[in-house]
Formats: structure tokens, sequence, C-alpha cells
């Protein structure tokens, strides 16, 4: 009886109350009103004319709608396809590979016993600290490495990331028990046999989180595309889109073109404010419908090891 009512005790101290359940439902509502109010907006004026964002700005509301920028990218042909499909492979390839050497690298790190665990932390630390910077970088790639105008210069460079292996290093240290692992090597498994049937299985959570992280600043990437390439079979399609808006800025700016009238009638004709949101759009989307992938291992993270015997 008395466990019984410790039981209860410790359930009902647990329990949130209607009252604050109801404000913690408003406070949710409002956070995720904050994040959906400027995503509808982006949305909104993508199908805005530039003379209603000239005249209202930034509206909900506007005067006129229009498909002009959507209409500008589509003038690309085929150069988008291709775009999206180089940058979907380097983003899920790439993630690929980076979680198979950091989760290595991040097992070997937390072995306890391995003699050369602080020499290699080490290592990791100096990286994270002094780099030799974006010109060294660009003479290794090119001059000795010969990657540039190839998909490996968006693999292998950002293979590797000092913040993402320690992320990983410390989630196996305070999720996965020693216990665990001396009784798979009583058994006589192997470190790779004990990283492929012990550790994943156990990591979901953390790998899934390095994953989205990855997948997202792969995504994102356009520098590399600037500075490396120049085939159009290979240029992602962040690099793609920028290249757009800035050879629509340079138009705008050049006052030869502005000074006759067929020029200021082309320069007024070209999409503007409407064309970088529906470059916004085209990029947001599939990340937008890759985060629910994800979404149950953070669930499954976030509640691991909330329930101790």
């Amino acid at each position: 009886m008395a466990k019984q009512k410790n039981l209860y005790r410790d359930h009902h101290f647990n329990q949130i109350k209607t009252g604050w359940n109801v404000v913690f439902s408003i406070i949710l509502c409002l956070i995720s009103l904050l994040m959906l109010i400027p995503l509808v907006l982006i949305v909104v004026v993508s199908f805005s004319s530039e003379a209603s964002i000239a005249l209202n700005g930034f509206s909900f509301f506007p005067t006129e709608w229009t498909l002009v920028g959507y209409k500008y990218l589509a003038k690309m042909g085929d150069q988008i396809l291709v775009s999206y499909r180089i940058t979907i492979i380097i983003t899920i390839l790439g993630t690929l590979m980076s979680l198979f050497v950091m989760t290595m690298y991040a097992y070997v790190l937390a072995q306890k016993n391995f003699v050369f665990r602080k020499f290699f932390m080490w290592i990791l630390f100096f990286t994270m600290l002094f780099s030799g910077g974006l010109v060294p970088s660009y003479i290794m790639n090119v001059r000795y490495l010969h990657i540039n105008d190839s998909i490996w210069i968006f693999l292998l460079p950002s293979l590797v990331s000092v913040y993402n292996v320690i992320i990983l290093r410390t989630f196996i240290l305070t999720t996965i028990p020693d216990t665990l692992f001396e009784a798979a090597r009583i058994d006589g498994a192997g470190h790779f046999r004990v990283y492929v049937s012990i550790v994943l299985p156990l990591f979901k959570a953390g790998i899934a989180t390095i994953a989205l992280f990855n997948v997202v600043s792969r995504w994102n990437d356009w520098f590399t595309g600037m500075l490396y390439i120049k085939k159009a079979s290979l240029i992602p399609l962040q690099t793609m889109l920028k290249n757009i808006q800035d050879n629509i800025d340079f138009l705008k700016q050049n006052a030869e073109v502005a000074g006759t009238p067929d020029g200021i009638a082309f320069l007024n004709s070209l999409p503007d404010q409407n064309l970088r949101m529906a470059c916004t759009i085209i990029v947001i989307v599939p990340i937008l419908c890759a985060y629910p992938f994800f979404q149950r291992y953070f669930v499954q993270g976030l509640t691991m090891g909330s329930v101790k015997e």
C-alpha cells in the first residue's frame, strides 16, 4: 500500500494541471505562428508584382498578383532541373559519407581504453581553433588534389565537422553504458561488430540530429560552387540562383542599358523582390519536406533515458 501511495504521489506531482496545460498550449501556438507568418509572407510576396511591392512594401494583401518570378526561373529550362539533381545528389551522398566517417571517429574517441584517444582529440580541437584559411584550401584542392570542377569538391573537404564529431562522441558517452561494450567484448565481438550491432541501433537520435545539420548545410552551400565549379552540369541550385540574382542586379545598375527607352522598359520588366522570394520558396520546400523524416528520431532522443529502474 505504501508503495502504491508513493507511485500515486509521484504521478500526481509530475502531472501538469489543466490550467497550465492550456497556458503552455497557447504559448506553443503563438510560437508556431511566429514561425509560420514569415513563411506565409514569403509565399505571398513571391506572387506579388513589383509595382505592388514598390507601392505597399511586403504585404499579405498585394494589389496585384503575378507569376513573373516563377516564369523567369522557368526560362532557365533544363539548367534548374540539372542544378536540383546535383544538389540532391551532393546532399544525400555527402551526408551519408560524413555520417559514416564521423560516427566511426566518435566511436573511437568514446572508447576510454583507447591509448591515443587524447592525441586524436587534441588533433580534432586543433583543427577547430586553427585553420589554413581560404587561400591554402583553394591551392590544396585545385593544384594538388585536382578536385575542382568535379563532384568530389562538394564531398571530401566537408567530410568531417569537428563540432558534429564532438556532439556524437558526447552522445555515445552519455547514452550508451560502458557495461554494454564490456559485455560485447566478453562475447567476442570486435570493434566493428560493436559499432554496427550496438552503437548504431542505439544511436539513431544522435545520427538523425547530425544528419539534419549536414543536410541543411550542404543544401544551402553556394560558395563552393561559385569558387570551384565552371561546368554547367555541376552547378548546384544555390549557386545558380545566386548567379541569376547577381545578373539581374548588374543589369539594373548598368547605366548604359538604362539610358535608352528600350533599356528602361527591359529593366522594369525584370523581377526583383518577387524573384528573390520565388528562389527562397524553391529552396526551402525540400528541406521542409525532409524535416518530418527526422522528427520522430528527435522525439526518441528526448525520451531516451527518461525512465530509470
